[in-house]
């Protein structure tokens, strides 16, 4: 514990010293000027330099009447330094002005104290001080460490994401921006044997800490479920029946996830999907007509059973299909309906993704959103191939 007294009378820095000293406080250094101070702190100095300096100092003792630069001024100069402002600063004041004592603790003062010095007073004071600097302390370590833990727990996330996939009549790949550390989507894709590929896009209900761990739940069952179940239909109501498991006590929030669900067979050549509340996807056909992936029940989690109506396209030669969530729009200004016409329309052409192209229109830093999420983006490109009659 550090204690830094700043005073241009010799004589008070001798009387807080022995008060100190009595009280236990030993280690103790003293400054004769404001300028001073501010060189013991490093300002001025290279950043590493001054935040070494601001460390060792757990409390100022800061006179408020000296020549040159007052103890207000100096203090306004310490509360620049994001490293310096936790520094608890105790004016030593002989002025009884209510508008200087205000004017003070404006400054960034955390308290004052009028001369001459009352032991007990100050003792008080300091220990005051000093108990709130602890705790503040503590809070900003325990930050730190959430913080870490928190970077740790998004390359967990992240690992659980599937790996682009390129086969000779198929491939698949994302582009994925979380909003936070921790993010509420999640994509995944299986080969499921016979030309055949499960894929997957959810977006949970919420953001941070809770949504995350409800999408790393979903994510441990997911290759099972789908693997086991495979068709559409089975999956979405067996994920249904999973999450619906999760029973938390005195929940106030009612999670849950929407969800594109598709199995793609190359061979047949044709697309079975659900879509479970989730934004339509986009399937974009060989000779440019486009169809709406849209909902056909409703999304996972809100009732304990679902009834679900799976879909089928079909398709010949070549084509692709973009799945996304709901944050993508939003990087788009207009109604729903504006912004799904726009991303048809930038989406449509080659079946091959522009990975450039749709970052610097959907998730570029620059652009303005009135509330950012979670953006995802999913393209399946169809390549050419024979198909094989079901018959």
């Amino acid at each position: 514990m550090k204690i830094l007294i700043v005073d241009d009378n010799p004589t008070n820095l001798i009387i807080i010293r022995e008060i100190l000293k009595k009280e236990n406080y030993r280690n103790v250094t003293s400054v004769s000027s404001a300028r001073d101070m501010l060189q013991e702190l490093g300002v001025g100095e290279q950043p590493s330099v001054h935040k070494h300096a601001a460390s060792q100092i757990d409390l100022i003792l800061l006179d408020m009447m000296m020549p040159e630069m007052d103890g207000i001024e100096a203090c306004r100069i310490v509360q620049q330094y994001e490293h310096l402002k936790d520094i608890p600063i105790i004016m030593v004041t002989a002025v009884g002005d209510s508008k200087k004592l205000a004017e003070a603790l404006d400054a960034g003062a955390v308290d004052y104290v009028t001369k001459p010095i009352n032991k007990v007073e100050l003792m008080a004071r300091i220990r005051l001080a000093l108990r709130l600097k602890q705790e503040k302390d503590w809070h900003k370590e325990r930050d730190q460490r959430i913080q870490e833990e928190l970077k740790l727990a998004a390359l967990v996330q992240n690992a659980v994401l599937s790996l682009p996939l390129n086969e000779e009549d198929f491939s698949v790949e994302a582009l994925y921006k979380p909003s936070f550390e921790l993010a509420g989507d999640l994509y995944a894709w299986y080969p499921l044997g016979e030309d055949r590929y499960g894929i997957i896009l959810l977006d949970m209900m919420g953001h941070g800490i809770s949504s995350s761990l409800f999408c790393m739940f979903i994510a441990s069952v997911l290759k099972d479920t789908v693997n086991t179940y495979v068709d559409p239909e089975k999956v979405i109501q067996e994920l249904n029946r999973r999450f619906s498991q999760l029973h938390i006590e005195n929940r106030l929030v009612q999670y849950y996830f929407t969800a594109i669900y598709m199995v793609v067979d190359t061979k047949f050549k044709r697309i079975d999907y659900v879509n479970a509340g989730h934004p339509p996807g986009l399937f974009y056909h060989e000779d440019g007509t486009v169809e709406q992936l849209t909902t056909v029940c409703a999304p996972v989690g809100l009732f304990d059973k679902i009834d679900v109506t799976p879909r089928t396209l079909s398709y010949s030669g070549e084509g692709h299909i973009v799945l996304y969530t709901d944050g993508l729009l939003e990087a788009v200004e207009g109604d729903q309906e504006a912004q799904l016409a726009y991303l048809t329309e930038q989406l449509k052409g080659s079946h091959t993704m522009d990975r450039e192209k749709i970052h610097r229109l959907f998730f570029d830093e620059g652009l303005k959103q009135e509330r950012e999420d979670d953006k995802c983006l999913v393209w399946v490109s169809l390549k050419e191939g024979e198909s094989v009659d079901e018959d």
